[in-house]
């Protein structure tokens, strides 16, 4: 699993619009539990008044929860973000961080919920702070999750 870690990584790196938009994976670990992501505030990613773009910010968000879970309870089950929502509250004046972690509590709640083949749909915080540790952001996702028809027999 470390080798699929590092290979999503190195993918995630050179992805287009992370690229372009100065968004870094600096971590994924081992067992896909905990991803570390940053965002250098620069020309092509700033607003009118100098910040970081709100929607930059979000995108740096986008993926990861769907992506860990989609690791960590394997090919049985379906995986969707189905919303998302994000609470400005300061402007981002450099470069920007966001930890996204699950643990196995989570995972267990998922397996237990979606067990008869019922939807589930886990709210996840992230927080992106600044450098100084400051919250920036906090961005809340909700996914869809359900065990595929052929694993419920």
């Amino acid at each position: 699993m470390a080798r699929r870690a590092r290979l999503l990584r190195w993918a995630l790196t050179f992805y287009p619009p992370y690229l372009g938009a100065g968004i870094r994976v600096r971590q994924i670990s081992a067992d896909f539990r905990l991803v570390r992501v940053k965002m250098v505030l620069s020309w092509y990613n700033r607003n009118y008044v100098r910040t970081q773009f709100g929607g930059s910010l979000y995108s740096m968000t986008d993926p990861f929860f769907m992506l860990m879970l989609m690791e960590n309870l394997g090919r049985d089950y379906i995986v969707w973000d189905k919303a998302a929502r994000i609470d400005f509250v300061a402007p981002g004046k450099g470069t920007v961080y966001a930890d996204f972690r699950i643990d196995e509590a989570l995972l267990e709640t998922i397996r237990a919920r979606t067990a008869e083949g019922e939807k589930y749909l886990p709210e996840l915080p992230v927080e992106v702070r600044d450098g100084d540790g400051g919250l920036v952001a906090t961005v809340h996702k909700t996914l869809y999750v359900r065990l595929k028809p052929r694993a419920r027999e």
